[in-house]
Parts: structure tokens; sequence; C-alpha cells
């Protein structure tokens, strides 16, 4: 079942601070999130995700139908997500990367597609990404948990999952 919308930066950033030859309890407990299908990704996220090295990468290549949503497969809403990634796209496109010269401190259309999953699924987006302050440049600058706020998504950290999971080294 899944219950969480997996954003890359919420297991590359842990992975870089964390990583797994000192921390390898841990690592097999979220080893074993994916492989039962907590998480769930886009076809764009898991493209990201299938690049990370060690046993998480390895997890994440060998479960990759437990991780994907993909378009057309008819066990989940994805005309619905569909209709919410277009949506957010027209409404968010003054700080969407791609549209904006690839400025720093945008969304990528990647990181909206995650954020359109867990809004169609209704679940929590965990990511490494922090809120910006959006008052000191007038909203010009925003990142997944400041979208994630402006659309009714939760966002969460890793240190979050891992609370919420009762994992522990």
């Amino acid at each position: 079942m899944k219950k969480y919308c997996l954003d890359t930066s919420g297991l590359s950033t842990p992975l870089e601070f964390m990583p797994e030859d000192i921390h390898e309890t841990m690592w097999a407990k979220v080893a074993g999130l994916v492989a039962s299908g907590a998480f769930a990704v886009t076809v764009e996220i898991y493209e990201e995700l299938k690049h990370l090295s060690g046993s998480i990468g390895g997890c994440i290549k060998e479960n990759d139908d437990a991780l994907q949503m993909e378009i057309e497969e008819e066990d989940w809403d994805w005309k619905t997500y569909i209709g919410h990634y277009e949506d957010m796209k027209v409404r968010h496109a003054a700080v969407i990367s791609e549209y904006n010269g690839n400025r720093k401190g945008t969304i990528g259309l990647n990181d909206l597609t995650i954020i359109a999953l867990a809004k169609t699924l209704g679940l929590p987006v965990i990511s490494s990404e922090k809120k910006m302050n959006v008052d000191q440049d007038s909203g010009k600058r925003q990142k997944i948990p400041d979208i994630c706020d402006k659309e009714g998504v939760t966002h969460i950290s890793f240190n979050d999952l891992l609370r919420a999971e009762g994992i522990k080294n």
C-alpha cells in the first residue's frame, strides 16, 4: 500500500550525509519500505532514483514496478494526476525552472510531477528541500515544500519518515 510520494532528494541527500556503510540497519529498513511498495514515484522521478548507488540504488532498480505510477495503468486515477500536473504548470509557471532560464531557487518540472502525484493520491511528499523565504523575494523563488503548501499537500523530511515508521539506527 502506498504511504508516501518520494522525491529523489528524499533519499539522495540522506545517503550523502548518512552513508549506507555507517547506517546499515537504517538503510536496510528503508529498503524494506521500497520493496513493500510504500513509496510512489512518477516515471520522471524513477529515472532520477535509479542512478542512486549502493544497495538502495539496487533495491530501487529491483522494485521499479512497486515504485512507479505509470500513465494509463488502470489501478490508479492517472487522469486526475494529469489534470493536476497541467493545472500546476500554469499556476506555478513563474517559479518553474525550465520556464525561467533555469533560475536558482525554482522548482523543476520533475518536482512538479511528484507534487501532482501526491495531490492525486492524497499522500505526503518526502524531500530534503527546505521552504524558501518567500517574503524576501516576492515569491520568485520556491521549492517543493512551498508548492506543496500552495497545493494542500503535506511535505515531510527524511527524518520525519524515519520517525513515522519507527526506524532507528
